[in-house]
């Protein structure tokens, strides 16, 4: 059992890092061709690639609010990794998995932008809704809270499948 919840906690951060590696790079590629240069249509009227620093949080809220990022990003990592961690090995546990180890990658992703660039770089943008520029640890955070959601509100999740995250119920289990 413990050699099972040691190789899933593995996995979860293998997801996590591939993520953020993806992220990262796409950052990369956004600063290396679209700094400074006119937008880049991938879809006329739709979708667009543009360059953004942004410094505050989605649609722009909280501006040059840095410290309360870290700190939230930290109290965020905190419980993914004791969340991933205790979490069981069994199969229905294995969205749950996968979700903890890209919320981390999203999380992680827009925090190293905000501790070394003292802003986040978004560069995806929905022209046909206007909808605010974004990049790719936004989509993880996204799409994890929507499918989080379908899966705890839609799934066969009992509230008693959520235990493990109860701090009385690990002791005394030990």
């Amino acid at each position: 059992m413990w050699v099972t919840k040691r190789k899933f906690f593995i996995i979860d951060v293998v997801i996590a890092f591939l993520g953020l590696m993806l992220d990262q790079f796409t950052k990369y590629l956004a600063v290396a061709h679209l700094k400074e240069q006119p937008a880049v249509s991938l879809i006329p009227d739709v979708l667009e690639l543009r360059y953004l620093e942004n410094r505050g949080a989605a649609f722009g809220m909280l501006q040059n609010q840095k410290m309360f990022f870290v700190i939230m990003t930290t109290i965020i990592m905190i419980f993914c990794l004791y969340a991933l961690w205790n979490m069981p090995s069994e199969k229905k546990y294995y969205p749950l998995h996968i979700l903890g180890g890209f919320l981390m990658a999203g999380a992680l992703g827009n925090f190293i932008d905000r501790i070394r660039l003292d802003y986040v770089v978004d560069f995806i943008y929905f022209k046909l809704i206007d909808f605010p520029i974004f990049n790719v640890a936004d989509i993880y955070v996204t799409m994890i809270c929507v499918i989080g959601i379908l899966l705890v509100f839609f799934g066969k999740y009992k509230d008693e499948d959520f235990d493990f995250l109860k701090r009385k119920q690990r002791q005394s289990a030990e």
